[in-house]
């Protein structure tokens, strides 16, 4: 998945968010949203887009992805090939 539609997805989460919530409340939403149904993979990407200065993203989609923990926003080394499965399984 390109880094482009991770943004175009992450900014109509934010979208969705915003229109229904008090700013606190849509921050939570989206991160809970970003850490229940993106893989790993996709948070990494969206990481290193915003690591390269993340040009497009909504900033509710910024601000809910910087409240996301460490761990959750990078390969962890079950998922180091992508496949979500982990050594031996």
């Amino acid at each position: 998945m390109s880094e482009q539609h991770l943004v175009q997805m992450a900014n109509d989460i934010a979208r969705f968010f915003v229109s229904n919530e008090s700013h606190a409340n849509a921050v939570a939403g989206v991160a809970n949203h970003l850490r229940r149904s993106w893989t790993p993979r996709m948070l990494q990407k969206l990481q290193r887009f915003l690591h390269e200065g993340g040009e497009g993203l909504d900033p509710l989609a910024r601000e809910a992805f910087a409240t996301l923990p460490v761990a959750t926003r990078s390969h962890s080394s079950a998922d180091a090939d992508g496949s979500g499965a982990t050594p031996g399984s």
